[in-house]
């Protein structure tokens, strides 16, 4: 457990000192092979020939309501051969997020041995947002197509706030807030308290097994919205406390605070400045209190539950 103690606190160390950081030898020992399947460049090149292969190959993907004739005529369609060429120009090839992805299971398997790398497939999925990074048991599938970068042409219709997070830098954090969602899949009371530390904890997972990563990037954050994040931080936390939101149960602040939105709606004149989910980031911060406070490890963290966790943290941000 004292491996987990010590890794947990660097964690917290490298935070002031991000450029002289160094994977620690424990981690970078683990052995760690990743490859990613370019389904999105074999179903373009689809043919009577080696579909019945691909079937095989890949029968998640081809659904048995659809006779061969629906894939064939999919693959050569124009908006599907567009998807694929504007894939092609972002994702020529896959090495960049191949080795991050090697660095990140090293962390995640280091700190959850049970872990296996899955079986990871690229693919187009015709802008599907909703599903872009599907995990199941030992299958993990991206959709290239949702990360093409927030001003590309195939997301005019939209909302700012959703396509923020199709920048091609967002794809492997997603990735590991999928097994974050996983290791905690949910919040231990109702009040708006539980979910921000739920959500802090999934951020504060993110941050410790992708430590190289911009704490923006965690968060999906542009760097304008990071710095009024910092800014405010006193303010928010004080509105919250002035207005006893932190023990509410009112499902209407969950829309307003912690959950993908335009902005964060405080009702105030500030709202068009304040970037959505700034309930996420207190909650980060309420971890992270707690954390350099009390020597316990990542995976005690994960389960304790919030009241503890806020109160132990004594939470209180600079003015």
């Amino acid at each position: 457990m004292y491996k987990f103690i010590f890794l947990a606190s660097f964690s917290l160390i490298f935070l002031a000192c991000k450029k002289e950081y160094k994977m620690p030898a424990e981690i970078a020992s683990i052995p760690v092979e990743v490859s990613i399947e370019r389904f999105d460049q074999m179903f373009v090149n689809l043919s009577d020939t080696t579909l019945l292969g691909m079937k095989k190959k890949y029968p998640f993907l081809f659904p048995t309501k659809y006779e061969d004739k629906f894939w064939l005529k999919k693959s050569k369609d124009t908006l599907h051969q567009e998807l694929v060429n504007e894939v092609e120009k972002v994702f020529p090839d896959l090495n960049e997020v191949n080795a991050e992805l090697i660095s990140f299971y090293k962390y995640l398997i280091y700190y959850y041995p049970s872990v296996k790398v899955p079986r990871i497939i690229s693919l187009i999925s015709d802008v599907d947002y909703k599903n872009n990074v599907v995990l199941r048991k030992e299958l993990l599938l991206l959709s290239l197509d949702t990360y093409l970068g927030g001003e590309h042409y195939f997301y005019e219709d939209i909302s700012k706030y959703i396509k923020d997070d199709f920048e091609p830098s967002q794809l492997v954090p997603n990735i590991a807030m999928a097994y974050a969602q996983k290791i905690v899949p949910r919040a231990d009371g109702r009040d708006l308290l539980a979910q921000m530390i739920l959500f802090g904890k999934r951020r504060y997972l993110l941050r410790t097994l992708l430590p190289k990563m911009e704490l923006s990037d965690i968060f999906g954050y542009s760097k304008r919205e990071m710095d009024w994040l910092m800014d405010n931080e006193s303010f928010i936390w004080r509105y919250f406390i002035e207005k006893e939101m932190l023990f509410s149960t009112d499902k209407d602040l969950l829309p307003r605070f912690v959950y993908p939105a335009p902005f964060s709606k405080f009702y105030l004149s500030i709202d068009q400045q304040a970037p959505d989910k700034v309930g996420q980031y207190i909650g980060y911060q309420i971890v992270l209190a707690f954390m350099e406070k009390k020597n316990v490890s990542l995976q005690q963290l994960m389960e304790m539950d919030s009241k503890s966790i806020f109160e132990m943290s004594t939470y209180k941000p600079q003015k």
